[in-house]
């Protein structure tokens, strides 16, 4: 009996496995295709020629591509370079899309895979893709607006991993215990404190390795797991404390920062 496909760094195994439609020839230059992902479910190790763009309408999706570890929250996409070695997984139940992109298609965009800002305007094409069937559309104007999207999404900008990853394994003994506690409010002296290393130290490996700030670290993981739990119907005032705020004002300024928008009005334009 086959045995079931782990999830990437997770260590146990995924409920569900979803195949890939395809796996030699794209049925059109440009194809979209919607996907519901029930929660702890994972695709087989994949390579294919063309380029993948993915995007949640809800839910974050985690893919690891080449040596990279991506895991992005619905206002960023992911770009996924043709011929990258990749595994995609999601922890909580996600609603995304892929837009699959032929590989002569693909010069503007980026040679290597990332995560995508989504402009409005991407994201409007994206939403009338998703509730507007290709019956309903016609073939001949809906291959016209996926090549308008793959010209705009050439012109988005991009970014790292949201919540990069390290091979520092000092630094990464702390990650690991925010990322199971992201409530946990301890300073950054007390951070390094307890795992024996000076304060300046954890600062500058946190910026070499992360490209960002301990502090803009800890932000974004809270974003990420607060998220599912705001989409779960819990109120502002309860993901706030669960994820160690002190006052709701403070996650909506952060979360504000982070996407642009509110918890309550993020969560309607999701749905």
């Amino acid at each position: 009996m086959p045995q079931m496909p782990k999830a990437p760094d997770r260590g146990r195994p995924a409920r569900h496995l979803r195949l890939p439609p395809f796996t030699d020839v794209l049925p059109t230059p440009v194809f979209f295709r919607m996907e519901h992902m029930p929660s702890h479910a994972t695709y087989p190790q994949m390579c294919h020629p063309w380029g993948e763009f993915v995007y949640a309408f809800s839910g974050t999706t985690e893919v690891k591509a080449g040596d990279e570890h991506y895991i992005t929250p619905p206002h960023l996409g992911l770009w996924i370079a043709p011929g990258t070695e990749h595994v995609g997984f999601n922890e909580q139940e996600t609603v995304h899309c892929s837009v699959y992109i032929s590989r002569d298609l693909c010069t503007r965009m980026p040679s290597t895979s990332c995560a995508v800002m989504v402009s409005p305007l991407v994201r409007a094409i994206l939403e009338h893709l998703r509730v507007t069937p290709v019956e309903e559309e016609g073939e001949a104007p809906r291959a016209r607006l996926l090549r308008v999207l793959v010209d705009q999404l050439s012109t988005c900008a991009t970014t790292g991993s949201f919540v990069p990853h390290t091979d520092d394994a000092d630094l990464n003994a702390i990650l690991q215990v925010l990322r199971q506690n992201p409530a946990d409010n301890r300073s950054l002296a007390e951070l390094a404190d307890a795992f024996h290393m000076s304060e300046r130290t954890l600062m500058r490996r946190a910026q070499n390795e992360l490209g960002m700030s301990l502090t803009e670290w800890r932000q974004r993981i809270r974003l990420v797991n607060a998220l599912p739990m705001l989409h779960a119907g819990r109120s502002v005032e309860a993901v706030a404390l669960d994820l160690g705020y002190a006052t709701s004002s403070a996650f909506i300024a952060m979360f504000r920062r982070l996407t642009g928008t509110s918890p309550g009005q993020f969560v309607a334009r999701t749905r």
